[in-house]
């Protein structure tokens, strides 16, 4: 699975939209003049603060880490409810686990990166 369809998993955002027009014509739709007028006036008027953005850092990380956790936990829910006979489908069993495994190696993917940023910036020379 490349990085791309892991995103699109996670966001769960299926593909239909003007990402499917990319992928089946090559080319970009266009946006109309309207829109970016609206975007750059929405976003020149109000700058751009921690609390609009989503918080700090440790928020997002914390925030991340949790939705994983929440994946793993609905995907042991799916299997348990699977075994138990309970009116769970194998399909939606199995794309629960798939979906928490995906974010599960996408966290720790991002923490190698983090790691390595910070292994980076200890061996800078002041």
């Amino acid at each position: 699975m490349d990085a791309l369809s892991a995103i699109k998993m996670m966001a769960g955002s299926p593909l239909n939209g003007p990402l499917s027009d990319v992928t089946q014509n090559g080319v970009l739709p266009s946006i109309p003049t309207q829109d970016l007028q609206q975007i750059n006036s929405d976003t020149a008027t109000q700058p751009v603060t921690a609390t609009q953005s989503g918080g700090s850092f440790q928020n997002l990380l914390g925030n991340f880490v949790s939705e994983v956790n929440d994946k793993q936990v609905a995907a042991g829910d799916a299997i348990a409810g699977l075994m138990s006979g309970k009116n769970v489908s194998l399909h939606q069993a199995m794309i629960s686990m798939q979906e928490a495994s995906v974010s599960f190696q996408m966290m720790v993917e991002v923490r190698n990166k983090l790691l390595d940023s910070y292994q980076e910036l200890m061996r800078m020379q002041i």
